[in-house]
């Protein structure tokens, strides 16, 4: 529903026509719409952090990690992974209002982290502890990412769907956290 009509276009009557139940139903579940993105938002953090410690496990080392990334099926993710504007719109809709952020902000430092921890365990296995501030690379590393989606949605003709992966490898390399 949301990937088709937008936040703002989806009615509370449409959405829950979408998912089989009454306006009922759908307020016994949740307060607002509102509080439906957030808990989509939450899903998709939960799912994203999942899915990457479910391939960090399965390929141990960096290069193989993000080689496992680029090979994805995107398209099966959840509705935010599949749909880059819908994720933006939502992101920017919890952002508008101030009540909403520290929900927005928990999100994000649990997706900070995650790459902190990727960042620092490669440190180490480089024998580069120290060289870099992981959280702040975990910074970068986001900002690259909502940088590329922006771009890709703007202007895919010369934004590459692999852009961030690219851009990922390139940043390893000049900051030591490539393989030797």
């Amino acid at each position: 529903m949301f990937e088709a009509d937008g936040i703002g276009g989806a009615s509370i009557e449409a959405i829950a026509a979408a998912a089989g139940f009454t306006r009922g139903a759908f307020y016994s579940n949740f307060k607002s719409k509102d509080e439906l993105i957030i808990a989509m938002l939450e899903d998709h953090v939960e799912q994203s952090i999942r899915r990457n410690m479910d391939i960090l496990a399965q390929h141990g080392n960096l290069d193989d990690f993000i080689a496992a990334l680029k090979a994805m099926d995107r398209t099966r993710q959840d509705p935010l992974g599949r749909s880059p504007l819908l994720h933006m719109e939502m992101i920017l809709f919890v952002a508008r209002a101030e009540k909403r952020r520290p929900e927005l902000a928990k999100r994000l430092r649990a997706r900070r982290k995650l790459i902190a921890d990727i960042v620092e365990a490669t440190l180490k296995g480089n024998g580069r502890n120290g060289s870099l501030n992981p959280p702040w690379m975990a910074s970068v590393v986001l900002a690259l990412e909502d940088g590329f989606r922006l771009h890709r949605l703007i202007d895919p003709e010369t934004t590459p769907a692999d852009s961030f992966l690219r851009a990922i490898t390139d940043l390893r390399r000049r900051t030591g956290l490539a393989a030797e």
